[in-house]
């Protein structure tokens, strides 16, 4: 039967529970909230919706190619024990298979696909349930390239940093040598002039009030600035930081022999963005003494 936006919405409210979650319930139950809200609590799935409050900082990304096209994802746990359980890890395999194939674009898109019969959002929720910790999925991210173009993509640490650097030129040995220079050094943009005009205009600002604060004369201060930012730009930028295999050459310098330079890059590391939960030991003795 045709389930109505309005009544998914209604069951996500009551349960908490995911969008697809909540139509496939809906259907399940031929559109009874009641009674979907129970199918619900059987699957276990409403009990792992509970647990979408935690913080999830850990976890694994993973980075996947099929002909022009890479896609980069993220798997959080709560815990880094969590990341490396066999469950966890065959779930990332299996996602990285299923992703490789379907080549989603978004977050959303990812959730809405089905592995063996069910949506990844549903597997996840199960997946909650039968770890005991909050597992999700972010920053799915499609990276295509050209016929000319070559990727190179590289994983650190098992996963805990991801790369897909996009080259022009032929050699794929030397685009896999700049991912992991990527994963290295986390540079920020590919050259100076992709770094935003504001940003330059910020930097600038600081270390002009830095620099007069240091008692330095006005005229000075403007020449010193220059140099800074232009050290500030060269460590920010890819094609001008030393190249991690060889720190003699830049990354420019180590490509340009080869006929070869950077057209983009994406890196992820775990728990990018994510503000993770401070424990404050003494404060917690503390109250408990006061109680």
């Amino acid at each position: 039967m045709d389930i109505s936006a309005q009544l998914v919405k209604e069951l996500r409210e009551r349960s908490g529970v995911g969008m697809m979650d909540c139509k496939q319930a809906l259907q399940a139950t031929s559109g009874d909230i009641e009674a979907a809200i129970t199918w619900l609590r059987e699957k276990g799935i409403s009990k792992a919706a509970k647990k979408q409050s935690r913080i999830a900082a850990e976890g694994l990304c993973s980075v996947v190619e099929n002909g022009n096209n890479a896609i980069l994802f993220e798997l959080n746990s709560e815990t880094d024990f969590v990341s490396k359980n066999s469950t966890f890890l065959d779930f990332l395999a299996s996602l990285t298979s299923l992703f490789g194939k379907e080549l989603p674009s978004n977050d959303a898109q990812a959730l809405a696909l089905t592995l063996n019969g069910k949506s990844v959002e549903t597997l996840i929720s199960e997946l909650t349930f039968a770890i005991g910790e909050k597992i999700s999925l972010r920053r799915v991210t499609k990276v295509t390239k050209t016929s000319d173009q070559v990727f190179g993509s590289y994983a650190h640490a098992g996963g805990r940093i991801v790369t897909v650097v996009v080259a022009n030129g032929s050699n794929a040995d030397a685009a896999k040598d700049v991912a992991m220079h990527v994963a290295a050094i986390n540079p920020q943009y590919v050259d100076q002039s992709s770094v935003p005009a504001d940003e330059i205009e910020k930097e600038k600002a600081i270390l002009t009030q830095e620099a007069l604060n240091e008692g330095k004369p006005k005229e000075i201060v403007e020449k010193m600035v220059i140099g800074r930012i232009n050290k500030f730009l060269k460590d920010i930028c890819l094609l001008n930081q030393p190249f991690v295999k060889n720190p003699d050459v830049s990354v420019e310098q180590y490509l340009k022999p080869l006929s070869m330079s950077v057209a983009s890059f994406v890196r992820l590391a775990v728990g990018e963005g994510i503000e993770k939960a401070e424990n404050d030991f003494a404060a917690e003795v503390a109250a408990q003494v006061g109680k």
